[in-house]
């Protein structure tokens, strides 16, 4: 009977070996064990999306994103890496190896889930519409600008891009490959107004009240998530419970008051 009891036993684990090998092949091909391996989180962004990345007056990159990832970084035991990348490459990137997160502030789309996995969303925001203040008195509505009368500036590759095509579809849109050139267009009048992210836009209108109108009744709502590549559940796993433990710990709260609704940091940013 004991011998019977023991041969069934060790049937059951020879079944399940198969399954347990499977799983540490997954893991040991994991980004978050090559990381581990190799002492460094490589993270991808686009510095120039305020309040998220940009540059300081030394060239360095700060922002909510850059302190999110430097707590990931240390509960990783391991050193970071800021990987500065063109925002229209900047899945070709991911999907490439060129780093093991993108944390570039971007929008879950069902488009982009198609290639990337998402993590849960780290912070949700909308569109809203920078203007040339020659329109002050007589626009008061994104939706007064769906006319051709008028020119929409938009970054390429970006959600309000989209957003601009598809609410304003009667005015003449014009992409640019970043914030800076489509806001100096509406800040000169060559652009009647700028779709782009609501946090960026409190931002700008702030550090240029003189020059540009904010329209900051945001007109979509988004979710933003930090992207990995697909078949990493391992990775995956691991940031979704970091965000919730510094949620939890009151850090990610304190880190949204300094970026978001302290402007001190303007003094420091280039340009």
């Amino acid at each position: 009977m004991i011998r019977s009891v023991c041969a069934s036993l060790l049937l059951a684990l020879l079944t399940c070996l198969p399954v347990w090998a499977s799983d540490q092949t997954l893991w040991e091909q994991s980004t978050l064990n090559q990381i581990l391996k190799r002492g460094e989180l490589r993270v991808g962004l686009e510095a120039g999306y305020m309040p998220f990345e940009m540059l300081d007056r030394k060239g360095n990159i700060i922002g909510f994103d850059v302190d999110l990832a430097r707590l990931m970084a240390k509960s990783m035991g391991v050193k970071l890496t800021l990987v500065n990348t063109q925002w229209d490459g900047i899945i070709p990137a991911l999907l490439t190896d060129k780093f093991d997160v993108l944390m570039g502030g971007m929008t879950i789309t069902p488009e982009r889930n198609l290639q990337v996995n998402f993590t849960d969303p780290y912070i949700y925001i909308g569109q809203s519409v920078l203007m040339n203040p020659k329109h002050r008195e007589t626009i008061s509505s994104y939706s007064q600008l769906d006319d051709e009368r008028y020119t929409i500036a938009t970054k390429l590759g970006t959600t309000g891009d989209i957003a601009a095509r598809r609410f304003m579809p009667k005015a003449r849109i014009r992409s640019f490959e970043s914030e800076a050139d489509a806001t100096i267009e509406v800040r000169s009048g060559r652009a009647d107004a700028f779709v782009y992210d609501l946090p960026y836009n409190v931002i700008y209108a702030a550090r240029f009240a003189d020059s540009v109108v904010h329209l900051r009744e945001p007109f979509t709502r988004e979710a933003l998530g930090w992207a990995v590549r697909k078949g990493d559940p391992d990775f995956l796993n691991w940031l979704n419970n970091f965000l919730r433990q510094i949620r939890d710990e009151g850090i990610y709260d304190a880190l949204y008051r300094k970026w978001f609704e302290n402007t001190a940091w303007l003094k420091n940013v280039a340009g």
